[in-house]
């Protein structure tokens, strides 16, 4: 898939679900139920077990219907292996030049973890796709809406901090989509395997955003 059409393809629901899943059939069920809701960017972290084979697995079952990136990369050669394992995006929890270099050079968008103004307009000028404010719970959208001012070019993706109740607000800030785990995909929902409520937990994450927007 090409760059463009994984951008797109992650800003038009505008919800990324970050798993952190214990095992990949744990973490299939959880996409099932994510791509119900609606949500179809989801983003393994790396310290899931065995995440290259996670995105692998996942990959295979549902092919196009979902966009699976890897999440918590702190270099080029795991960005490389998890893209080479079927990911389509790449999120790093700090600034890393080397894995927004790499990723330029292939084609993929990269998400460049920033906490910042500094940081996120270096990170842009690096080459990032988008900014990821992490942890944002501290911040929150006045944060957002304030660094904006002077940086209205920044696409900044929320990630901590982002539930239900504040992914519209998060919006309304300025930020073009947000990212959400254990908001989401929360420890007792993996353990309870109770998929019906992710289902409903993306639907309404994406009803914020929809409302947000004016849509």
């Amino acid at each position: 898939m090409k760059k463009d059409q994984i951008i797109e393809g992650l800003l038009t629901p505008g919800v990324v679900a970050i798993i952190r899943a214990d095992n990949s059939e744990q973490l299939i069920d959880a996409s099932r139920a994510l791509i119900a809701g609606g949500i179809s960017g989801i983003e393994v972290t790396m310290t899931t077990p065995n995440a290259l084979k996670v995105i692998a697995d996942v990959r295979q079952v549902f092919g196009d219907k979902v966009l699976v990136g890897v999440g918590s990369v702190l270099d080029a050669k795991t960005a490389e292996a998890a893209v080479a394992a079927g990911a389509e995006f790449v999120v790093t929890p700090v600034q890393r030049p080397d894995v927004i270099a790499w990723c330029n050079r292939v084609g993929k968008p990269v998400f460049a973890g920033s906490y910042t103004p500094t940081e996120a307009q270096v990170a842009t000028e690096l080459g990032a796709d988008f900014v990821k404010i992490f942890p944002a719970d501290g911040l929150g959208p006045n944060y957002i809406r304030a660094i904006r001012g002077p940086l209205p070019h920044l696409k900044i993706v929320p990630t901590g901090g982002v539930d239900v109740n504040t992914a519209g607000d998060f919006i309304k800030a300025g930020c073009v989509a947000v990212a959400a785990g254990s908001s989401l995909v929360s420890k007792e929902i993996l353990k309870n395997r109770d998929w019906k409520k992710l289902t409903d937990l993306a639907s309404q994450f994406l009803a914020a955003v929809a409302k947000a927007r004016g849509k």
